[in-house]
């Protein structure tokens, strides 16, 4: 049973795109997709919204989860919110796959 969350990451400035641009090149990224449990971490920019940046996080199960949320890759992650003052809104997603086969006609592959 995976988890995924979506955050989406709120500033004034440009200081979300920063913070993921910093995320990016600082090696962080990098870091936390190299971690046991890791199935996906990745931003984007809504088309709407240019003060916004979503990352999509997602873990295998609530361990691994819980492990990247203890270790020191999380306080870099923390310095670098209060650095941009970035607020945040979260959506917590559990996988489902039950009954994923009445959905495939509407999923073009």
């Amino acid at each position: 049973m995976s988890i995924t969350f979506n955050i989406y990451y709120k500033s004034k400035n440009g200081n979300a795109k920063k913070f993921a641009t910093d995320m990016i090149n600082s090696g962080i990224v990098d870091e936390i997709k190299s971690k046991k449990g890791n199935l996906r971490y990745d931003y984007f920019i809504p088309l709407n919204d240019e003060d916004t940046i979503l990352l999509i996080d997602s873990w295998e199960n609530q361990k691994t989860l819980d492990e990247h949320h203890n270790s020191d890759t999380m306080k870099k992650i923390t310095e670098l919110r209060n650095k941009y003052d970035l607020h945040m809104t979260v959506e917590k997603y559990i996988k489902d796959d039950t009954n994923m086969e009445a959905n495939d006609k509407f999923i073009r592959k």
